[in-house]
């Protein structure tokens, strides 16, 4: 069969290789993909918007399954395109998506269901919003209520931080239409987990755990990011504690998926606080994470295609998953998460590949060389017997890149590091 990967970066570079290992698989179509993909798909540069010209490919090229890679596509209904044409498809339908697209609903299903969460209220008038915080005051978190890859979230430590996340999303509105409402949260005290599952109605498989880190720079300083590194597993945390966050939060909110007439298909993704009190939910997304995915499918050994054919198919599947961790380092262009300056070139890709994982997010090839062309530019991923072990793989790989444009946080891991040399 041939597979149909929908996005270009690290992440659908990733869900692309995998899906090649099958042994079912003769062909991955990557729409629009890119250079970096081209060892494991053939790469179509059509315009994700345009649905009518991806449901013409994937009937022209027969296509068995389709798996939406980000976030807008799936908001601007491809999946009910696909469904509505009889295309077999993974991810959520348009309105099942909103659980992304909109904080303010995610917050209000999770009261609505009693789905652990921080307190918070939803503003669209700056002046009001501005009082809140200055009646709340700090630490509290201020949040772009739409889409904003990523960086719409401000995490501040000061009343005067919090009041100029306002003025900048509200006021200058650097997110655009993403920061019309602003969802202003109090400020939950834990450390952050990254749990997948993959998702079909009322059925959970959850995968192995991971944890991003979003600031960008080392100790966690600096602002947010769509991700500058993550590992799995998380040692910090125990098989007991991830079945309360499955319990209490991926499971009863595929439940009031199907309840409020939006049942959910596809990967939902649940960013967690653990917190003294247990797990509480920062944000859902309705898709892999990024860089989450980087880590979590290097370590499954079962047939990714098998298993999302075994749930369409309304079976819950076995996923097996390797014992070793992956620990995986995002290289990022100069001025990140700002104003990244791209068409640096970069050398070393091949050598690194040799040692390592290497999965491509913001690369061009031009002429014969490697140039950066996006924020996040690669993800190196090690593997090793020991969290240490896969830390240093992927930064012996690192080493053998070379760019004046990249840089990236050496510190990746530190907190799963910290905890098992205690």
């Amino acid at each position: 069969m041939k597979i149909m990967v929908i996005g270009s970066g690290g992440r659908e570079h990733t869900i692309a290789w995998k899906a090649a290992q099958s042994p079912r698989v003769s062909e991955v179509i990557a729409v629009p993909g890119s250079a970096g993909m081209s060892n494991v798909a053939r790469c179509e540069a059509l315009d994700v918007s345009d649905h009518d010209a991806l449901v013409a490919l994937a009937k022209r090229e027969h296509v068995g399954l389709t798996i939406v890679g980000p976030e807008v596509p799936l908001l601007q209904g491809l999946v009910d395109r696909f469904q509505r044409e009889g295309l077999k498809v993974f991810g959520p339908t348009q309105a099942a998506a909103q659980l992304e697209g909109s904080k303010d609903h995610a917050k209000r299903l999770m009261a609505r269901y009693n789905i652990p969460t921080g307190a918070y209220q939803t503003f669209d008038d700056l002046d009001a919003a501005r009082a809140y915080v200055r009646e709340q005051g700090a630490p509290i978190v201020i949040k772009a209520d739409g889409l904003a890859a990523g960086k719409g979230v401000v995490v501040a430590f000061e009343e005067s931080e919090a009041l100029a996340a306002l003025d900048a999303i509200m006021g200058d509105r650097v997110f655009g239409d993403a920061g019309n409402r602003v969802v202003i949260e109090e400020y939950l005290d834990g450390e952050e987990l990254s749990l997948m599952a993959l998702v079909n109605g009322r059925t959970v498989v959850p995968l192995v755990t991971a944890q991003d880190h979003k600031r960008v720079g080392e100790r966690d300083t600096g602002p947010n990011t769509g991700g500058m590194g993550a590992y799995s597993p998380v040692p910090q945390f125990s098989d007991a504690d991830v079945d309360v966050a499955v319990r209490t939060i991926l499971e009863p909110m595929a439940d009031a998926m199907c309840k409020e007439g939006t049942p959910f298909t596809g990967v939902l993704y649940a960013g967690l606080m653990m917190t003294a009190t247990g797990p509480r939910v920062i944000e859902f997304n309705v898709r892999f994470g990024d860089p989450e995915t980087q880590v979590v499918l290097p370590r499954m050994e079962s047939d990714l295609v098998d298993v999302i054919e075994q749930l369409l198919d309304g079976k819950k599947p076995d996923v097996e998953w390797s014992a070793q961790p992956v620990v995986g380092v995002v290289m990022a262009s100069t001025g990140y998460p700002g104003k990244p300056q791209t068409g640096a070139t970069i050398k070393g890709i091949s050598k690194a590949a040799d040692q390592a994982l290497v999965f491509h997010a913001g690369t061009d090839f031009q002429q014969d060389h490697w140039v950066t062309a996006g924020g996040r530019v690669l993800l190196v991923a090690g593997k090793g017997d020991t969290l240490q072990d896969a830390c240093d793989h992927a930064y012996h790989a690192l080493d053998l890149i070379e760019s004046d444009g990249l840089f990236y946080r050496k510190d990746i891991g530190h907190r799963a590091l910290k905890q098992l040399t205690r």
